[in-house]
């Protein structure tokens, strides 16, 4: 059966059946990326490292999701997504063992771990949304990827009170063999429940010289941004770093415009809608990652120890699954414009209130800050910026479509790290740093914002929704 052909096919009770198996597979991969953090003391002591060595943890991690997106989606779009999405989920069960085995000699293993998860974790995401998009009708996207989109809020509330349990009663190694039987439930679900698809028409060589290209750029984004490299070996390179990812954006439209099958389908940017929903998600990728300072916020205007500030950030965490889950039932009777317009609107809000933060105020001004910051978060990272994203791309190419989007937010979200670290540094570090950060961080939303108001209307949204229900029938 066609990708085309399945929203029309299947029951909703079928429908519910397979967004519990995406739900879970996503869970599990959103759930690694929170639960590494209470592993980070325990895994300097074990292979003895320092600081920027068990960075290493993160940033392979990083590089290798940004690398493998485009394949995986490629793949899935060519084999089918159900086999590609078990696949991705079984390579990442095995990155998780290779982490847990590793001796306390080679701390090489483990990043080799981290490699394997990063690379099928790049497919876990993407493919999902592009299985919304394939089983549900257009009004029922929203609320699907909203709730999908919920799963990383959640994440991030059970990340760190189960990895705190587990090393308290096992040891760091059972925060990674977790994975291994909640990938088999995944696996078995998914094999009992999602549906089997096929490419339309004959297969297509794939676009090997794109999938490199797209790689290499985003390596060097990656390594310019962060400037690992630089560390390492004490030298000045980032700048070439970042002039060879902008080298790769000509290359990579030259291949793209050759190939029958595009990797980076170039059509993708061709409508206003597409471009600016793709630069959107930097935005939101940037309004995601500017969460990173806020309980230094809550530390260096408080006054608050480092433990108590990272858990003043639950009611951040609570309100943007809440958020996420809300308004992607409200998006159709809202309109992708307005909701995308609350959430810019509310982020910009909350950074602007935040360097209020003082002892005069208190909680009586972080705790609404915040709040309205994770509100914003699970706005416009929940479901309608790929709701948009499926409404305008064939079945062929949602999951493509889909990969650029987690690409643009991880760029966002490397982008803000970058930016807001050295504001924050200003001012000896302290609260005056902060505060341009984060009125730094408000202006970027303002921008988005204003950007946001270029989008479709609602009426015409609707029309195109009109439009494929009537072409689905």
């Amino acid at each position: 059966m066609s990708a085309s052909s399945l929203d029309a096919a299947l029951d909703p009770q079928t429908r519910r059946r397979i967004l519990t198996v995406l739900f879970v597979g996503v869970f599990m991969a959103a759930l690694d990326a929170a639960i590494i953090a209470p592993a980070v003391p325990a895994l300097r002591d074990t292979f003895r490292i320092d600081n920027s060595q068990v960075g290493m943890v993160t940033i392979i991690f990083s590089l290798f999701i940004l690398g493998s997106t485009t394949l995986m989606t490629a793949l899935s779009d060519r084999y089918g997504r159900r086999p590609v999405f078990m696949l991705c989920v079984i390579g990442f069960a095995l990155g998780s063992l290779v982490i847990a085995l590793a001796p306390s000699s080679a701390f090489w293993v483990v990043l080799l771990g981290r490699a394997i998860q990063g690379f099928c974790s790049g497919g876990i995401n993407p493919i999902a949304s592009a299985v919304v998009g394939d089983v549900f009708p257009p009004a029922e996207r929203g609320k699907a990827l909203g709730l999908m989109g919920a799963t990383f809020g959640m994440a991030f509330i059970l990340g760190p009170l189960v990895a705190s349990l587990i090393l308290v009663v096992l040891s760091w190694h059972w925060i990674f063999l977790i994975n291994l039987p909640v990938a088999a439930v995944v696996i078995w679900l998914a094999n009992r429940n999602l549906p089997r698809t096929k490419a339309v028409g004959p297969p297509v060589p794939l676009d090997w010289a794109g999938i490199l290209l797209v790689a290499l750029m985003l390596t060097c984004l990656v390594l310019g941004i962060n400037r690992v490299i630089d560390k390492a070996v004490g030298m000045t390179i980032w700048p070439f770093l970042l002039a060879g990812a902008a080298l790769c954006v000509p290359a990579l439209i030259g291949v793209e415009r050759r190939v029958a099958r595009p990797v980076v389908p170039l059509n993708l940017f061709a409508t206003r809608q597409m471009a600016l929903t793709y630069i959107l998600c930097v935005g939101a990728g940037f309004g995601m990652g500017s969460v990173v300072f806020i309980a230094s916020i809550a530390k260096e205007g408080l006054g608050f120890d480092a433990k108590t500030a990272g858990l003043l950030l639950l009611p951040l965490v609570v309100v943007s699954a809440a958020g996420s889950m809300g308004f992607g039932r409200l998006l159709n009777s809202l309109g992708s414009r307005l909701v995308l317009l609350i959430g810019f609107g509310t982020l910009a809000l909350g950074s602007a209130l935040l360097p209020l933060t003082g002892p005069s105020l208190g909680l009586w001004i972080f705790m609404p800050a915040s709040m309205l910051v994770g509100l914003g978060v699970g706005i416009v990272v929940g479901g309608t910026l790929r709701t948009i994203v499926l409404n305008e791309v064939s079945a062929e190419q949602r999951a493509a479509a889909q990969g650029l989007i987690n690409v643009a937010i991880s760029v966002g979200s490397l982008l803000v790290v970058a930016i807001l670290s050295v504001l924050a540094d200003a001012r000896n570090g302290g609260m005056g740093g902060l505060s341009v950060a984060y009125l730094t961080a408000a202006a970027m939303m303002v921008v988005m914002f204003l950007l946001s108001l270029g989008l479709k209307a609602h009426g015409e949204e609707m029309s195109v929704i009109a439009t494929s229900e009537a072409q689905r029938a």
